[in-house]
This record gives structure tokens, sequence and C-alpha cells, in this order.
């Protein structure tokens, strides 16, 4: 993508995506949005072991929702499970040990959910950025694995489920980078020239929000909506990029700031009014975006 593009979007980056955007957008916020008792319905979140995840699961926990922890590491997993429940004093907390790189896994996972329980709203939120090009047991490359396909393994083998349910949302969280790459189909797992992280990533979640929009148009009956977090601190940012968490540490929102919008998504009967399949920089920023933008 270009220099000029890039820049561009860094600079629109510092004015909305850190701590101080957070807080001047969220002065127009109105609170009663999220004023919200969901108990009774039921919220699957994935990679909600730590960062925006684990956040947005307290909080939906806190307002009575079913919450359902579907994580990879087991240990880290049963900490936060342990950790929203004591926050939260909510006991209808459940976790899951699945993959998301892994497909198979995620279709037999899902099948057997689908016989146990029933599903309100779905987060896809599990992520990852792989700096050096590595292939899964399948063969995949690993960022594509996990953003792309895990989400949509996961979301394909669900819809039924959601389906039954009044109100069924799904929401995934994508990336304010996907705004520097223009979706390329002829090269979905990055298999040709120099192998960027980062620019994966961004194709990755570009690849989320086209997903998105064509899941809106074949499946009204169920609001689906893709969103920014923002520039937030979480164990993600600082392992897969620590040049830029130590330049930005001071000025990124926490991890509850970048949950917000996911939980207002999730939650809110405002959110549910707007058009299914937009993409969300913040509760007040909506938009259209075609995969070729």
């Amino acid at each position: 993508m270009s220099w000029y593009r890039n820049v561009v979007w860094f600079v629109k980056g510092l004015q909305e995506y850190t701590r101080s955007g957070y807080e001047s957008a969220s002065k127009h916020f109105d609170p009663a949005d999220l004023e919200v008792d969901v108990a009774g319905r039921s919220f699957l979140i994935t990679g909600s072991n730590s960062g925006i995840g684990k956040a947005a699961a307290k909080e939906i926990a806190r307002r009575g929702g079913t919450v359902h922890l579907v994580c990879r590491n087991k240990e880290r997993a049963e900490d936060a499970k342990g950790e929203i429940v004591t926050e939260t004093g909510n006991q209808n907390i459940f976790l899951h040990i699945v993959d998301i790189s892994n497909p198979k896994e995620i279709w037999k996972f899902a099948e057997k959910f689908k016989t146990e329980h029933k599903l309100n709203v779905l987060i896809n939120n599990a992520g990852c950025m792989v700096n050096n090009r590595e292939l899964t047991e399948d063969g995949l490359e690993k960022n594509f694995a996990t953003n792309t396909l895990g989400t949509y393994v996961l979301t394909t083998a669900l819809l039924p489920l959601l389906e039954k349910e009044a109100d069924a949302r799904v929401v995934t969280v994508s990336s304010g980078g996907m705004l520097v790459q223009k979706l390329n189909i002829s090269d979905l797992q990055s298999g040709s020239g120099t192998f960027d992280g980062t620019m994966v990533y961004a194709q990755n979640k570009r690849q989320q929000v086209v997903l998105t929009e064509q899941w809106a148009k074949t499946h009204r009956s169920i609001h689906f909506s893709v969103m920014h977090p923002g520039w937030a601190d979480t164990p993600a940012v600082r392992s897969s990029m620590p040049d830029f968490y130590q330049k930005m540490k001071n000025s990124l929102r926490t991890e509850a700031q970048g949950a917000d919008t996911v939980v207002w998504l999730a939650v809110s009967s405002e959110a549910a009014k707007l058009p299914s399949g937009l993409f969300f920089q913040g509760k007040s920023l909506s938009l259209r975006i075609s995969g070729g933008c």
C-alpha cells in the first residue's frame, strides 16, 4: 500500500484511535445504551482469556449474561474464568478449549455446542499477528487460519443456532489497519512476495469486513457488525508489535476502552437498529466499506 495512505491512516489513528480519542468521543455516548440487563441471553466470545475479549466478557457478565469463553490455552483460560466470576459475581461462565486456527477442531466444537446450548450473540475476537510466515499442521498460513478461516468456520457452523433466537447478533473484532489494505483474493494466504506480518494482519482484517458484509446480505434474521477497538494496551499488542507499543504505550486505550464498542454492539438495543453489515470505528462511526476500497 502507498506510503501516503499509511501516513494518512497513522495521523487519523493519533487523533481517533488513542486513549484521548476515546475520551473525546465518549463525551457523546449515551450511558443508557449500556444500562442493559441481558440475563437469559447467551454470549460466546473467542480469545477471551486476555485483552479485549476478557474485558468484553467481564462487562457482559456484569449485566447478567451467560458467557461462553472460547480459548486456546487451558491454564490462562481457567485463570480468566475465575477472575470474571470473582469480579462480577456471575456464576454462568463456561469455558471451552478450542484452537481457532484448526478448522476441524472448530467444527467439532461447534457441532457439540449446538446440541448443548443456545446462543444469542457470537463475538469473534480471537486473532493473531505472526511476523514470520508459519504454517499450521493443516498447511495453512497461521494468520489467515486464525483471523479469517477460523472466524469463517466458527460463524458458519453456529449460524443455524443463532437463527433460532430473537435479536441474534455476530460481532467481529477487526482493526482500523484494514483501511490500508485492498482485498487481495489472488493471494489469501500471503504466499508471494515479501512477508510482512503487520500487512498480512491488515489484509486478514479486511477479509473479515468483507465476510461480515456478505453474511449480512444472506442471513437477514441476524445482525452482523465488525469493528475497530482502537489502539489498546493488550498482551497481543505488546508481544506482536513491541516497537509500536514502546512508542505509543502512554497513549494507548485501556482494555476496557477497547472493548467498549464490542459490548455496545453486543447488548445495546440502539446498535441493533442500525443496518446490518457495517464497520464501526466507535459507537457513532459506522461505514459500509466495499472490499476493494
